[in-house]
């Protein structure tokens, strides 16, 4: 299957800072791309260059076989985007500026008001359909962005920030809407919110500095983590922490073992693997050879946070270096 967005050696400069530098990469319909970076690392700009908002320094872009630059009708007939901010005029209501985006995109008559009442329903925006933006919340703001962005069913959607101040209801209907959408577009999601990767994404790039650092998938993220596989035991009391600790020191397989207090009061000891290798069955068989009251024994897949500080800093949280 060909990609349906192509980027291939984007460069962006503005003078003498260079925003992207040589950044490649391909999503393909059904799949869901989760863009990530520290402020300022580039997202927004590589996404407004895919759009066809900025012409690029070098490189090239292809929108569902369309080059941005040489084609730029036809690609941006292909997509659906959602900016940062979900711009619209604030003195109209969500009816009116759709009607108006459906106008823009070449629709009229009774096809007109069809696109424009199933975009309202799909991004759940008939109970203020007929207020003015300027008087709607942050979170109607955002849906009155993504219904324009989905109106005209397009191949490929560019989102920046879609779930950007939406409560927690919204949030998930939204994110069942992507994961709708999903089976028949190539979807790129920038976020902030790493809880995001795991609900929407099939696969994640990271770029810092404007460069790419990471292409995979949300399990190749976890997988990076120190704590990928890592086994937490919970201790409110009976066996000593100590004693505890010694012991899963001499499992096979387990690299360092960490002592702490938690919020709560009770003691947490973890046992960090080496290089992801699965303690848990050795460490169970101990726990119930030592007969250990524990309130709790856990594992993780991975802890995103510290992987994406570890990728867009260089260094991993015991300062070593990472490879990228």
């Amino acid at each position: 299957m060909d990609p349906m967005i192509e980027v291939r050696n984007l460069v962006k400069r503005f003078g003498a800072f260079t925003a992207v530098n040589d950044v490649s990469f391909a999503v393909r319909s059904g799949e869901v791309l989760g863009f990530l970076g520290p402020n300022g690392a580039g997202k927004s700009t590589t996404m407004k260059m895919i759009t066809g908002f900025l012409t690029p320094s070098a490189g090239s872009v292809k929108v569902s076989g369309h080059d941005v630059e040489a084609s730029p009708i036809a690609a941006k007939q292909a997509i659906g985007y959602l900016a940062e901010g979900a711009p619209a005029y604030p003195d109209m209501t969500p009816v009116e500026f759709l009607i108006f985006v459906a106008r823009v995109r070449g629709y009229s008559g009774n096809e007109l008001m069809q696109k424009v009442d199933a975009a309202i329903d799909r991004a759940n925006l008939r109970s203020v359909a007929h207020k003015n933006i300027d008087t709607l919340s942050k979170g109607f703001k955002r849906r009155v962005g993504i219904a324009q962005a989905i109106l005209h069913d397009p191949p490929v959607l560019i989102m920046d920030e879609p779930t950007d101040g939406l409560d927690p209801n919204q949030k998930h209907e939204m994110r069942l809407l992507i994961s709708e959408m999903a089976k028949n577009k190539a979807i790129i999601v920038s976020t902030h919110i790493l809880e995001e990767v795991n609900a929407l994404c099939t696969r994640a790039i990271i770029i810092a500095q404007g460069k790419l650092l990471f292409d995979g998938t949300p399990a190749d993220l976890e997988q990076r983590s120190a704590y990928h596989n890592a086994v937490t035991l919970t201790v409110s009391g009976g066996a000593s922490t100590d004693t505890i600790a010694d012991a899963l020191r001499k499992v096979t397989n387990v690299a360092r073992v960490e002592v702490s207090a938690g919020a709560d009061g009770r003691m947490h000891v973890v046992a960090f693997p080496e290089s992801g290798a699965s303690v848990i069955g050795d460490i169970s068989q101990l726990v119930r050879a030592q007969k250990w009251e524990l309130d709790e024994i856990s594992v993780e897949t991975g802890r995103l946070d510290e992987v994406f500080r570890a990728i867009t800093s260089g260094t991993s949280e015991s300062g070593r270096e990472v490879l990228t």
